[in-house]
């Protein structure tokens, strides 16, 4: 099997090379159409999800492939080692010049993430992990937060998901803010810079998998808001909501989060 450092640097300098692509070919002028359901995906989308594909299947043939840009295929199911992937990771963002997309890539075997990056061009920031390896932003090492309370915690997510009548336990005053690309919540969450990330909703694998990695290996826990473990490369490639936050804060957040029905 491919050696873990050999992947990263693999998916690290993809994520690179995307970020660049990206970046010339909104300068060069953006088509943009809606896809099924109304989200815009750009020829910037496009043109990054072909280069990673046809790249990353060329460096390791017998791994599989999902991306938000690729019609899905079961041929994935089959496979020890995927690449997950999403081209464009806050396309709004994107396409209105602000700077809160990225390109995440993660390597997911059997189930779990085992390699991963997060690449922010407009931040200059490069966030890596491999399992059991730790984290890293542009090559120093990153951890979550140390915070041990909810009161005047900081969170990427909407305001309004706590207003919810699902709630017995009441919500001390916290400080929401919000980025566009859930990748990148994950990330700041891993480096620190927040005290978790929330969402109550399904959310892609190709959205939340190389964050996954990294916020972890920071010493962050992710799960959805049942407390369940996430697992990569199944037929429905989605997990069920997203929790990810420093680990003082991660239970009392499932504990109120009890009552919240898993949406399907």
């Amino acid at each position: 099997m491919t050696d873990l450092a050999a992947d990263l640097e693999l998916i690290r300098q993809a994520a690179l090379d995307a970020g660049a692509l990206a970046l010339a070919e909104r300068e060069a002028g953006l088509k943009i159409e809606s896809k099924v359901g109304g989200s815009p995906v750009t020829s910037g989308d496009l043109k990054v999800d072909a280069m990673l594909k046809d790249r990353l299947l060329a460096a390791r043939p017998d791994y599989g492939w999902l991306s938000e840009e690729t019609a899905d295929s079961p041929d994935r199911l089959s496979k020890k080692r995927i690449f997950i992937v999403d081209p464009i990771d806050g396309t709004v963002a994107y396409m209105k010049r602000t700077p809160w997309w990225c390109v995440p890539i993660a390597v997911v075997e059997d189930g779990e993430v085992v390699a991963a990056v997060i690449h922010a061009p407009e931040v200059d920031e490069t966030y890596v992990a491999t399992r059991g390896g730790g984290a890293r932003r542009n090559s120093r090492s990153i951890r979550a937060s140390d915070a041990d309370t909810l009161e005047d915690a900081s969170v990427l997510g909407d305001a309004r998901l706590i207003e919810a009548p699902y709630f017995d336990e009441p919500w001390p005053p916290m400080r929401f803010e919000k980025r566009n690309a859930l990748a990148y919540r994950m990330a700041l969450v891993a480096a620190g810079a927040f005290d978790a990330a929330l969402a109550l909703t399904p959310k892609w694998d190709w959205d939340v998998a190389a964050g996954c990695l990294i916020a972890q290996e920071a010493g962050a826990v992710v799960s959805d808001h049942h407390g369940r473990p996430w697992r990569f490369n199944r037929p429905d490639p989605r997990q069920a909501s997203l929790v990810c936050a420093a680990p003082a804060l991660q239970p009392m957040i499932i504990r109120r989060c009890k009552n919240v029905p898993l949406s399907t």
